[in-house]
């Protein structure tokens, strides 16, 4: 069913001490995927994860990804509902992603799994 929370980012400039503040409180358990930013990610669940990353340096405050069917239909329905909607961007081998924001401007994602989706366009 879409809507399910799959995904949460809390952002940190400082990773190492975020991860040993996160990971210390649950006992969470990090690994980093390489990319232009650091993201270290931790498995939940069996259907939800978190991540810890310094992709938006300054930032404050969780991301929290929803999932969808079809990550363009769910982009364009956050626009007819009055919210910003970005481009879908594809994470290879495991899905896309859009962030969104709500008509108050709330910061949030969705996400469609899709083992099939492509490295972005270089």
């Amino acid at each position: 069913m879409p809507g399910k929370i799959v995904q949460f980012e809390i952002p940190a400039d400082d990773t190492e001490q975020s991860r040993e503040f996160w990971g210390s409180l649950f006992g969470w358990q990090f690994e980093s995927y390489p990319g232009m930013s650091e993201y270290h990610m931790t498995q939940i669940d069996d259907q939800s994860g978190a991540a810890i990353t310094n992709m938006e340096p300054g930032k404050r405050g969780a991301r929290v990804y929803f999932d969808v069917e079809e990550i363009k239909a769910g982009a364009a329905r956050v626009q007819e509902l009055g919210g910003e909607a970005g481009e879908p961007m594809p994470v290879p081998n495991m899905g896309w992603f859009a962030i969104c924001k709500d008509p108050h401007g709330n910061d949030f994602g969705l996400w469609q799994n899709d083992e099939a989706a492509p490295a972005p366009a270089g």
